[in-house]
């Protein structure tokens, strides 16, 4: 049976982890995962996370943490992030940086799993290569494991895309995060490595990439600031399920999941 990884895209405020707490266990069930990962960047209030909403995340069933840009949003996550091994922030930080930028877990089997997290540079902050930052970290996380998964948070479809090709063959998964809206292109490349340029958003739909419409179509029309609220209508999940060989590490499968929560 193959290594099979529930990945599910960035969870936005509580309607995000209202949808975990409904559809998680019957997605395992039906699924059998072996493990469960979730972008936590945006589960408190639309912006961060914080020890509670992590700690209900954790009792719900999700079981490791990838974050992004937003990480930072609340206080607390300095001094949260320095020490909660399972939540990953992008590797491709400056030195110095807190928290961990990837790491290894094991299933309930006792499989490592290898997770790492990078950072686009296009339409975003200008931090250290992430091409290079992969090199890196995947040349440390093989010493311990051949599957390796990497949640890429990356604006621009092209970046996604190159470094799914660049990876391909030494990482098992190359899933993009942050535009909070699900592509369609999902893949096993020549060499193995299951590709999707962005697993979408787990959270409310009757919005702008979850938050209330009005506020984001006032800023558009006016160019002035808005404070931005977490829509609660049209709740769905959207993640990914990959199926890794255990041996090679190479992926086998890759299915998209959409499903509405009410």
């Amino acid at each position: 049976m193959p290594v099979n990884i529930l990945f599910i895209g960035d969870i936005v405020g509580k309607p995000g982890r209202q949808a975990i707490a409904r559809e998680l266990h019957r997605l395992v069930d039906r699924y059998r995962v072996d493990l469960v990962i979730a972008n936590g960047e945006n589960a408190a209030g639309g912006f961060g996370l914080t020890v509670e909403t992590a700690k209900e995340l954790f009792e719900y069933g999700v079981q490791f943490f990838t974050s992004g840009n937003h990480i930072w949003d609340k206080k607390d996550a300095l001094e949260y992030i320095t020490r909660e091994q399972r939540l990953v922030r992008p590797a491709n930080y400056p030195p110095g940086t807190p928290g961990q930028g990837s790491a290894v877990v094991r299933t309930a089997g006792g499989v490592k799993v290898g997770v790492l997290n990078l950072e686009g540079r296009v339409f975003m902050n200008y931090l250290e290569c992430p091409f290079r930052t992969a090199d890196s970290e995947i040349e440390k996380l093989k010493q311990e494991t051949d599957i390796i998964f990497v949640d890429f948070h990356a604006e621009a479809t092209s970046e996604k895309t190159a470094l799914g090709w660049y990876l391909d063959g030494r990482a098992s998964a190359v899933i993009g995060t942050h535009t909070h809206v699900q592509t369609a292109d999902e893949r096993i490349l020549p060499a193995g490595t299951a590709y999707l340029t962005d697993a979408g958003m787990t959270g409310a739909f009757d919005s702008v990439i979850g938050v209330r419409k009005e506020e984001p179509i006032e800023k558009f029309l006016t160019q002035r600031p808005s404070k931005f609220e977490v829509a609660k209508k049209d709740i769905r999940l959207n993640g990914v399920v990959i199926g890794v060989d255990e041996s090679t590490g190479k992926a086998l499968t890759i299915e998209r999941v959409n499903i509405a929560c009410g």
